[in-house]
């Protein structure tokens, strides 16, 4: 009788408190880790070795192998610039298909085109939807165009690369010597309008000129050195930017 009263009143006790303690907390780790594995790119193997660790530090089980934290952290780390350049590579789409419905809807196919570049959206303008031949001064006809390209640039967040282009016909004007003259003055007066006229910060802005250097297509024909006279407007991806 004393006997089985004993055992009764052992059974009734159950484990002792603390195991429930120490239950709930190898249970609120693990599902942190857990949680943290689900907003990474760990492979299974690594997710293997925390589960090993854990095991081994709080003797759930029989000891595991450990893991390099400093592994994980870099792993981390590409994880989140990985999903960076996802999303801007989904707001340069974004911005790529408004410019082109923009050139279509206003029928600039012959003056304007748009492409998607490694280094960032590009905005070809050809020389005669801005300046007269061999000039740097904005037509006056050509101000709308840049307004409503301002529009949208101040809309955007992102670096804004100004670049002038001739092509290989040596320029006959006294107020620039030189193409190179000629493609950078053009570069800085588009530059100077959007600052001027629709006040995007300077610290955006940068204005370079290639004179006949870049060109588009080779130098063999009128049609060819007419593409390669232009304008070119480049939104940059923030790799390009830094």
């Amino acid at each position: 009788m004393r006997r089985r009263r004993n055992s009764e009143e052992s059974s009734a006790k159950g484990s002792p408190a603390w195991m429930m303690t120490y239950g709930d907390m190898v249970t609120l780790i693990l599902a942190f880790f857990v949680l943290l594995y689900s907003f990474s790119t760990l492979d299974v193997e690594k997710f293997k070795m925390i589960i090993s660790s854990l095991q081994n530090t709080f003797g759930v089980l029989e000891g595991g192998q450990t893991f390099d934290t400093s592994e994980l952290i870099s792993a981390g780390s590409q994880s989140i610039y990985i999903s960076k350049q996802s999303r801007e590579e989904l707001e340069f789409r974004k911005i790529f298909n408004d410019f082109t419905e923009y050139v279509e809807i206003k029928n600039l196919e012959g003056k304007v085109k748009i492409d998607m570049q490694e280094r960032g959206i590009v905005i070809h303008i050809m020389e005669g939807a801005l300046f007269d031949s061999g000039w740097a001064y904005i037509r006056q006809d050509a101000q709308e165009l840049l307004d409503d390209i301002a529009q949208k640039l101040k809309k955007v967040d992102k670096i804004i690369k100004v670049e002038g282009h001739t092509d290989n016909v040596p320029v006959i004007n006294p107020k620039y010597p030189t193409n190179w003259e000629l493609s950078a003055a053009r570069a800085v007066n588009v530059v100077r309008y959007f600052i001027e006229k629709h006040g995007i910060t300077p610290y955006r802005l940068v204005a370079v000129g290639y004179s006949k250097y870049r060109p588009l297509v080779p130098n063999t024909s009128a049609e060819n050195r007419a593409l390669n006279r232009r304008v070119d407007i480049v939104i940059l991806k923030s790799r390009e930017s830094d």
